[in-house]
């Protein structure tokens, strides 16, 4: 009986490491960030920073119009604050990122299949419409976000009310 439990204890720990799927080495996942221009994309989203920048100051500002003073003030923030933001996400800094949450995340039979799609002419054609596309998408969340603002602003009012009578 206790060979049985054995042999059986064994033939499900066998099973479950045979099905359980090979993690994806590193060297895949970096042809898989080399094939799809991860460090460019990176790059290229650092390029959009400023624009993003830009439009989040329009929306705080709304119509009214900085004084000079306020103006070089604004422009002092934001110089300092793209070298922050540029220094934080450069691709030293993001690439080990990258492959930490793609080795968590994908197995090395999946990393394959993407590298097959990728190194495909339609494949191609996505990496390099990619950051377009997110460049195109950006402004709609944006726009969407700056309708959804009043909304937010309601429902945190609606909280603090809630809250502060929960504490009478």
């Amino acid at each position: 009986m206790t060979r049985l439990r054995l042999l059986i204890a064994a033939l499900l720990l066998s099973a479950t490491a045979a099905g359980a799927a090979e993690p994806a080495s590193e060297a895949s996942i970096r042809a898989l960030l080399a094939v799809t221009q991860a460090r460019q994309l990176v790059d290229s989203m650092n390029g959009q920073l400023e624009e993003s920048m830009n439009t989040g100051i329009r929306m705080a500002l709304g119509e009214r119009k900085p004084t000079p003073k306020q103006q070089q003030a604004i422009d002092s923030m934001k110089k300092k604050m793209l070298v922050v933001m540029r220094d934080e996400l450069a691709w030293e800094r993001m690439e080990p990122l990258y492959i930490r949450i793609y080795r968590d995340s994908l197995s090395e039979e999946e990393v394959a299949g993407m590298l097959d799609f990728y190194r495909t002419p339609a494949g191609q054609a996505l990496i390099r419409k990619m950051p377009l596309m997110m460049q195109k998408i950006m402004p709609e969340i944006q726009g969407l976000m700056g309708s959804a603002m009043p909304k937010i602003q309601q429902v945190q009012r609606e909280f603090m009310a809630e809250m502060k009578a929960a504490g009478e």
